[in-house]
């Protein structure tokens, strides 16, 4: 019995790694379809949680005058949804659109980790606190994994990883290089090079009162990156409320 709990326990961890990896390559290689996956999943997982939340959280605000059933509870509740849908689909396209394969190879990979780690988190609050893993993962777990995506990021490029582009480069493309009606990956690609010129110039600012490790740290929580946290919390709680089914099912 116990060999037959290990393996089982084995196959469950293989199953999450290879459910990461999955999602992973999905974003690496189909930017489109997995952006929309993306806003259709917060939106239905959304449906559910955001009323749940506001019929519990209505008397934290009202007492018991208004009713948990109140008529604006599931219209409040899918306007939130709706508008955490498009914001994670969008977030997803950027992150994974793009022009640059070496790029957009490492973000695939930066995320992966960034995904596993949450659902390990998520796993754990379970197990340890009896929390629930789609709730953690929806309202809580996205800023911290947009930090961690972020940082991994930051990292890459400071060690030269991932090329870093200067503002005349930008300008250089900007001009000359990007046609009139560009395409969809074109524009992500731009948009990246935006964003790395723009963490470089807050930290640029910040080494003037600080030393510039530091500024790097301030960086990483001011950067447009971290908006990624939304995506890699979604399936962090996917992947986390699956195995934990599993896991009391079969163990």
């Amino acid at each position: 019995m116990i060999i037959l709990r290990i393996l089982l326990n084995g196959l469950i961890m293989a199953v999450e790694a290879a459910a990461v990896v999955a999602i992973a390559l999905a974003g690496y290689q189909h930017p489109f379809a997995f952006a929309a996956a993306t806003a259709f999943l917060t939106l239905l997982l959304g449906l559910r949680l955001e009323a749940a939340r506001l019929r519990n959280e209505l008397p934290f605000y009202f007492g018991g005058h208004v009713a948990r059933t109140f008529f604006f509870v599931p219209l409040v509740g899918l306007v939130e949804a709706t508008l955490k849908g498009v914001l994670a689909g969008l977030a997803a396209l950027f992150t994974f659109s793009g022009t640059n394969a070496d790029r957009l190879y490492w973000v695939a990979v930066v995320f992966g980790v960034t995904v596993y780690v949450g659902a390990a988190t998520l796993r754990y609050l379970s197990i340890k606190l009896d929390g629930i893993p789609a709730r953690w993962g929806y309202f809580r777990l996205a800023p911290p994994l947009g930090l961690f995506f972020s940082a991994g990021l930051a990292a890459l490029a400071a060690y030269g990883v991932i090329a870093q582009a200067s503002v005349g480069d930008i300008g250089w493309r900007l001009v000359w290089e990007l046609p009139a009606k560009p395409s969809v990956s074109q524009v992500s690609e731009l948009f990246f090079q935006l964003k790395q010129a723009f963490d470089d110039f807050i930290v640029m600012l910040l080494s003037g009162v600080m030393s510039r490790e530091w500024a790097r740290v301030v960086g990483v929580f001011v950067s447009v990156n971290v908006l990624t946290g939304f995506v890699a919390s979604l399936y962090a709680a996917i992947i986390a409320s699956v195995v934990r089914y599993a896991e009391d099912r079969l163990l």
